[in-house]
C-alpha cells in the first residue's frame, strides 16, 4: 500500500489563515479532498493521512467527517487540547471513530518550555495510554527541547514532521544532524521525510539540496522509521506535488525495492495502524 503520510486541506479564511504571507500566495485558496484525490491517483497512492492544520476540535471533527466520506483518507491527526481537565474523555470521544489516528500541536509556534510543561507531558502521555500517535511538528531550533521532551514519555509511537525543519536555504547541516543522531536512538521515535522544498529556497531548490538530508535520516533511522509526506498543498509554495515526490524518489533510487516501499507507505501503514 502506498500511503502519503501528510497532507492537508483548508478552507480559506484570511483570518485563521493569516500564517499565509503574501509570498505564499498559491495557496491563498481553499484545497478539498477533491484537489488531491487526482494526484494520489496519478501517482499511484491507495491513501493519505490528514493532518491538523487548526488548533481546534471542530476542525478534527471536519476532517473526521471527511475521511466518512472519502475512503482514500486513511487517517486523521487531529489537535485535542492535551492541558484539557478532561482530556481522557475528549479522547476517548474521538478514539470512538476509527479514522482517528493521532494528534499534533503546532509546538513550532510556542515559547521554550511550552513541551516539557508536565502538564503537555501528561496529555501526550494520555494518547499513548489510548495507542494513539503524536506527530511532533517543531524546528531545528527546538530539538534540544524535542530530546527532553522524549525522554520524559513512555514508549509510544512518535514521528518527527518535516525533519524538525532543518534551515537547507542555509545549509545547516551539523547541529540539526548531531540532534538527529541521538533521536535516532530512540527506537520508537519516527521521521516523516516531508516539507523540504519549503525549508530550501523556494524558488531555486534542486534535488540535490534535499539528498543530504534524506541520506542522513536513511544512515540514522532506517526505511522502517521513514515516511513519505508531501505537504501537499503547503509544497505548492515551493513546487509541484509531483515535484516534490520525484526529489525524494531520486533519492532513494539506489535503495532495494522493498526499502522503497516502507518509505512510500508501509511505515505509515504500521505506524498509523491503516
Amino acid at each position: 500500500m502506498k500511503i502519503d503520510a501528510h497532507q492537508h486541506f483548508w478552507n480559506y479564511d484570511p483570518l485563521r489563515h493569516d500564517w499565509i504571507t503574501d509570498e505564499m500566495s498559491v495557496i491563498r485558496q481553499s484545497f478539498t479532498p477533491e484537489d488531491i484525490q487526482p494526484l494520489l491517483a496519478e501517482h499511484g497512492f491507495d491513501a493519505c493521512v490528514l493532518i491538523q492544520v487548526q488548533q481546534s476540535e471542530e476542525e478534527t471533527t471536519s476532517f473526521l467527517e471527511l475521511a466518512q466520506q472519502h475512503a482514500f483518507i486513511g487517517g486523521v491527526v487531529g489537535w485535542l487540547d492535551l492541558r484539557a481537565n478532561d482530556l481522557g474523555e475528549r479522547i476517548d470521544t474521538f478514539a470512538q471513530d476509527n479514522a482517528f489516528k493521532g494528534v499534533r500541536h503546532i509546538l513550532q509556534a510556542e515559547p521554550e518550555g511550552f513541551m516539557t510543561d508536565p502538564r503537555f507531558i501528561a496529555g501526550v502521555t494520555e494518547l499513548a495510554k489510548k495507542d494513539l500517535s503524536y506527530d511532533i511538528l517543531t524546528t531545528e531550533s527546538q530539538l534540544p527541547e524535542v530530546l527532553q521532551f522524549i525522554d520524559r514519555l513512555p514508549e509510544m509511537r512518535l514521528v518527527i514532521d518535516h525533519l524538525s525543519k532543518p534551515d537547507i536555504k542555509n545549509n545547516s547541516f551539523d547541529q540539526w544532524a548531531e540532534h538527529m543522531n541521538v533521536l535516532s536512538q530512540y527506537e520508537h521515535v519516527h521521521v516523516k521525510l516531508s516539507g523540504m522544498a519549503t525549508e530550501a529556497c523556494w524558488q531555486t531548490w534542486q534535488a540535490a539540496d534535499l539528498k543530504p538530508y534524506i541520506d542522513y535520516c536513511l544512515e540514522q533511522f532506517g526505511p522502517s522509521r521513514l515516511m513519505f509526506g508531501s505537504d501537499w498543498p503547503v509544497c505548492l509554495i515551493a513546487g509541484s506535488y509531483g515535484r516534490v515526490l520525484d526529489s525524494l524518489l531520486e533519492a532513494i533510487s539506489e535503495l532495494s525495492t522493498d526499502e522503497k516501499n516502507q518509505i512510500l507507505g508501509e511505515t505509515a501503514a504500521t505506524f498509523y495502524r491503516i
